[in-house]
């Protein structure tokens, strides 16, 4: 069954799958640095793996069938596939980061006067992770139409918005330049 658009009806991203050369190190990388945990995976596969789980989203480890040739990339580059989490805080993010010693690029992105910082390194195989505060841009649909989410910023603007409307409609407005709304 299609939506009304002709798309699949989907309703997640239910998770991603990386081929690595060791599944014991990659299960550590995830546990221990992205805080993901294991969780049962189906017995009746013939091939090594392991599933781990968090932040709604499943990563499922893959044993590489020649590990030896398994490609891996060693330079970080903002713009090669990636994975992307968001976090609270990327200062606490970075330091711990700096205390594992794993090497990491920094990126910052503006649009709009909203500030999008980036972390990218990479799991032990080479795949690529982002860490973000993205939550502050707003995903705005290419169609005529309200934002798909609004961030934090964009909420609190949007409030502050609507209290100075009300102060303009109310009779108790004062002129602008006297204000504490419209200042």
């Amino acid at each position: 069954m299609l939506n009304k658009n002709g798309a699949l009806p989907l309703t997640s991203l239910n998770h991603i799958s990386i081929i690595c050369a060791s599944v014991q190190k990659s299960v550590d990388f995830y546990q221990n640095v992205l805080g993901f945990f294991p969780v049962r995976r189906p017995g009746s596969f013939d091939f090594d793996g392991a599933w781990l789980f968090n932040y709604g989203i499943g990563i499922h480890l893959l044993q590489a069938e020649d590990p030896q040739h398994q490609p891996k990339k060693t330079v970080i580059n903002p713009r090669d596939e990636h994975i992307s989490f968001q976090c609270e805080s990327m200062a606490a993010v970075e330091k711990k980061l700096k205390e594992m010693e794993i090497d990491y690029v920094e990126r910052q992105v503006e649009e709009g006067g909203i500030n999008i910082d980036q972390l990218f390194f990479h799991d032990p195989d080479g795949f690529m992770i982002e860490i973000c505060n993205c939550d502050n841009l707003p995903v705005i649909p290419l169609v005529a139409g309200e934002p798909i989410r609004g961030c934090k910023r964009v909420v609190s603007l949007q409030q502050q918005q609507q209290k100075v409307v009300q102060c303009h409609l109310s009779q108790n407005h004062v002129k602008e330049e006297t204000c504490s709304l419209c200042m």
